[in-house]
């Protein structure tokens, strides 16, 4: 017959070994394979993310991080592959900026932004650029406001396509500035500059690497950037909201993501090693050339910054009635 103590012995062990199964989970993840979803095609914007910090976590955990290109409907279809995947806590998420709009702007979705996904960090911003052609009169963003309400009817400004940052930065802009201008959309950013720089269209908001060579060539005048803070790459722009637009603030960012209901002791090791990564000077040198500004944030920033985006951009979207269909 098993005595008293010895049951009491046995149960304080059980109890012992159960505090360290957190604990050991966790040491043993990854056990094989991790796979990071971009929401595009091989060769965007955020490739370079994907590949470098891949890389690097690949020698961390001492196990693959294999990249799949998921495009589609602006983000939409990775979106919903990472909502169906269930918490495997072996699927990682390079979401970004659509994940903050795309409710808005296509009739439905497939997965919730906030319930389905669970916020691992924010990795990086990309600044856009207010630029406008050398013809134009104007100097800076308060002179191109004044511009813009003495010529109505007269400013067209370019994007890369509906609901895109670069045209939601255009729509922001007239809600604060109080002006009026009329969008042009273009098939990728590339087509939307050559017409600036003649002067075809009068303004654009572009992704600071796309388009820092013309303003250094003289071919296009930068006016300012769009993010909260100044950009390491161009520190001689000021913000638009230094230059007379208070809170104004318009940009990429790239963060990741874990399926919704990821273990926590997952979600704190895949932070850990991520924010470790973006520490590195070595990383951090190959993202900034790439025109990112490093940030490397908790899950509640990344959090607070989703919940805010949602916020911001519903009620703008929603007044300028903008729709994006398939």
């Amino acid at each position: 017959m098993i005595s008293r103590r010895t049951m009491l012995q046995a149960s304080a062990a059980a109890a012992f070994m159960s505090t360290l199964a957190g604990p050991v989970r966790a040491q043993a993840w990854p056990a094989r394979p991790v796979r990071l979803v971009v929401p595009a095609t091989a060769g965007g914007a955020n490739e370079p993310i994907a590949r470098i910090l891949g890389t690097r976590l690949s020698e961390v955990w001492g196990q693959p991080v294999v990249v799949e290109n998921r495009p589609g409907a602006a983000g939409n279809v990775a979106a919903e592959q990472i909502a169906r995947a269930g918490p495997d806590s072996y699927t990682i998420f390079l979401g970004s900026f659509p994940l903050g709009v795309n409710k808005f702007l296509y009739d439905s979705i497939g997965y919730d932004p906030i319930a389905d996904f669970t916020p691992i960090s924010l990795i990086c911003t990309t600044p856009n650029v207010m630029v406008v052609p050398m013809s134009l009169p104007v100097a800076n963003v308060g002179e191109f406001i004044a511009y813009a309400k003495a010529n109505p009817g007269k400013i067209n400004y370019g994007s890369s396509g509906h609901g895109t940052a670069v045209h939601l930065a255009g729509e922001l802009i007239k809600r604060v500035a109080g002006i009026e201008m009329t969008h042009v959309p273009y098939r990728g950013g590339a087509p939307a500059i050559a017409d600036l720089i003649p002067g075809r269209i009068q303004l654009m908001f572009a992704v600071m690497p796309t388009v820092l060579p013309q303003v250094t060539a003289g071919q296009l005048r930068a006016l300012g950037v769009t993010t909260a803070r100044r950009a390491p790459q161009a520190p001689q722009l000021p913000t638009l909201a230094e230059s007379g637009l208070p809170g104004f603030r318009v940009g990429g960012w790239f963060a990741f993501f874990m399926p919704a209901r990821t273990p926590p002791e997952i979600v704190s090791k895949v932070h850990t090693d991520t924010t470790a990564a973006l520490a590195d000077p070595a990383i951090r040198e190959r993202l900034e050339s790439q025109g990112m500004v490093i940030i490397g944030s908790t899950p509640g920033e990344l959090a607070d910054l989703l919940k805010s985006e949602l916020d911001k951009w519903g009620p703008i979207i929603r007044d300028a009635g903008i729709r994006v269909t398939e």
